[in-house]
């Protein structure tokens, strides 16, 4: 059967894995104008439908710095306790309920502090309502492992702050670190300290790079930071000048031979200007070169998304097969941050159980 005509449901149905997904770009409309409501924050729409079209026709605008700004929004229903639990547990249900087995959830503390509460409160207000989350999926029957990564702004001054919150919450849910933010012109080595603190404690991290900025944005997060991981990446292919022969500049043979995992995301790569067609993507040329790439959302309503949707258009536009969705989950569960033991259980017990029955 062609690729082109794998049918919806059977892609609903496989287990997938996401590693990169920003909790404040993942709303339920409905939810942004419940609470906008609440808090007395006005909002370009009231009505659930148009907010979702309103924040998708703003993201397409091909400017990284104005698909940022969307987020405006989002952050203002999330300042304080009732805002923080709500959105943290529909993010799980969410997810559960499009098939998802395992996700790394990500956002920077610092942003949600406008309400009076400390990172450290909102840390630990966003990783109960998670947890309250996973229980309701469990018992529906659909249970999802997701993991916390904390975020830095790498364009302000509290990055080394919320690095010392993914280390001391390390055991209580948070698995990894990120910074994020507009990428050009702050680059990753600005918050150096940060990162060497990361690598004392043992706490992975990823970085995005490779995205507004090309190899030196990519080449400093892996070389001079220590990143594990790359967020986007895409520009990876400057150093694949002819992505068709396959030939290899220095910097993408060590990405590609030492397994860095690249987290991309095609919906938000062509909304940012990053590329310029899922048909086009470099997710395919370099899944096919053999590099570790991995397939995620990265803002659910801000790109008006799913992962079932991200399959569904490379499956579509790219003539992607069951086996190479396969190929893009496995390789996100083998580059996740939880434990061995439970990568290697989600993958033998639940995902290749998964797509075998769908082959």
């Amino acid at each position: 059967m062609p690729s082109t005509r794998i049918d919806a449901d059977i892609l609903r149905r496989l287990p997938k894995a996401v590693l990169h997904d920003h909790l404040d770009g993942g709303l339920r409309p409905a939810t942004v104008v419940e609470l906008a409501e609440s808090v007395g924050h006005t909002l370009p729409t009231t009505d659930p439908d148009e907010l979702a079209a309103w924040y998708y026709e703003a993201a397409n605008s091909g400017d990284l710095v104005r698909y940022i700004a969307t987020f405006e929004h989002t952050l203002a229903v999330m300042q304080n306790r009732e805002g923080l639990l709500r959105t943290a547990e529909e993010y799980v249900l969410d997810l559960a309920a499009d098939g998802v087995v395992y996700a790394e959830v990500r956002y920077a503390p610092e942003l949600n502090t406008r309400g009076g509460l400390s990172m450290r409160e909102v840390v630990e207000t966003v990783q109960e309502g998670l947890a309250t989350g996973m229980a309701k999926a469990a018992a529906a029957g659909t249970p999802v492992r997701v993991g916390t990564l904390l975020c830095g702004m790498r364009m302000f001054d509290r990055v080394r702050e919320a690095a010392d919150l993914a280390v001391a919450f390390r055991d209580a849910g948070v698995v990894g670190f990120d910074i994020a933010g507009a990428e050009d012109g702050f680059p990753p080595a600005d918050h150096l300290d940060a990162f060497e603190h990361l690598r004392r404690e043992n706490v992975p991290f990823t970085i995005h790079a490779g995205e507004a900025h090309g190899l030196p944005s990519i080449h400093q997060a892996l070389q001079v930071c220590g990143a594990q991981r790359i967020g986007h990446g895409v520009r990876i292919t400057d150093d694949i000048p002819d992505l068709a022969a396959g030939k290899l500049g220095r910097l993408a043979a060590w990405v590609r031979d030492r397994r860095v995992a690249l987290e991309m995301c095609p919906t938000s790569n062509l909304q940012t200007g990053a590329a310029t067609s899922i048909a086009e993507h470099p997710i395919t040329a370099l899944k096919d070169l053999g590099f570790r790439v991995t397939l995620n959302t990265d803002n659910r309503l801000v790109s008006g998304t799913t992962m079932t949707r991200e399959m569904s258009l490379l499956v579509e536009e790219a003539d992607w097969s069951v086996e190479d969705l396969r190929t893009v989950t496995v390789n996100a569960l083998k580059s996740a941050f939880a434990p061995f033991d439970e990568r290697k259980a989600l993958i033998e017990d639940v995902v290749l159980p998964g797509y075998a029955s769908a082959l």
